[in-house]
């Protein structure tokens, strides 16, 4: 079944997972509104006991081509569309599901933002990823934060300080996606990671949230919180 959360977001339920797509054909470009609906349905998935998994796409031949632009130079605010990126990349580690990225074309700007936000993240051949800001005179100051926590940083700088994003297979090597594969073997390759995903049961909801909230610890700090981590799964409580 689909849903609508706003005319340019559809939840679809598959059989291995939630699929959540930002429809905003041709290039699904996000703005307030959007990101808000966007938000909105991760949140809703998460806490849908029968949603396993978290599918994030895009329609048509394009992941998402970033924030519109054309609305901020025809006189909309662009702290506004700054502040709702802000907010729905904050919410997206605190999920307690599998979040994967089925990146059917181009993830550019806040697109490849949400990508390397992803636990998992599928790219078709010829899909470029990464940030163009820097070749506009632009820094990407918001989308290049995801993309800090996913790569060494000098794989990161790669593409922020030239501008120009990954190819597929170099957004491979350097750990932005986990794989490259035929359009046309895209949703196989979704399912078969989904079904993966979902193996640790009621203990990702826990994992997960932990996992994030490790990377920005210190490593003595991650430890005791681990410890009573660990305490909280086996003893509850």
């Amino acid at each position: 079944m689909t849903q609508l959360t706003e005319d340019r977001v559809l939840v679809s339920a598959e059989a291995a997972f939630t699929r959540i797509t930002i429809s905003a054909p041709p290039r699904n470009l996000l703005d307030p509104q959007l990101m808000a609906a966007l938000e909105r349905a991760f949140r809703d998935a998460d806490a849908d006991d029968d949603v396993r998994a978290i599918v994030l796409t895009g329609a048509g031949d394009v992941f998402c081509g970033g924030l519109d632009i054309a609305q901020i130079k025809a006189g909309a605010s662009p702290v506004e569309f700054a502040a709702g990126l802000v907010s729905l990349l904050r919410v997206l580690p605190t999920l307690g599901k599998p979040l994967l990225a089925a990146v059917n074309g181009e993830a550019l700007a806040s697109g490849y933002s949400l990508a390397c936000a992803a636990d998992i993240a599928i790219a078709v051949e010829g899909a470029r990823l990464g940030t163009l800001e820097t070749s506009t005179g632009i820094w990407p100051m918001i989308a290049q934060v995801p993309a800090l926590h996913r790569l060494a940083p000098r794989h990161a700088l790669e593409n922020i300080l030239t501008g120009e994003p990954f190819a597929a297979e170099r957004a491979l090597e350097v750990g932005v996606i986990n794989d490259v594969v035929a359009r046309e073997a895209l949703w196989r390759e979704i399912e078969r990671w989904a079904e993966l995903s979902v193996r640790g049961g009621p203990a990702i909801a826990a994992g997960r949230r932990a996992f994030y909230r490790f990377l920005d610890m210190s490593y003595d700090d991650a430890l005791t919180g681990s410890l009573a981590e660990f305490r909280q799964m086996f003893e509850g409580a």
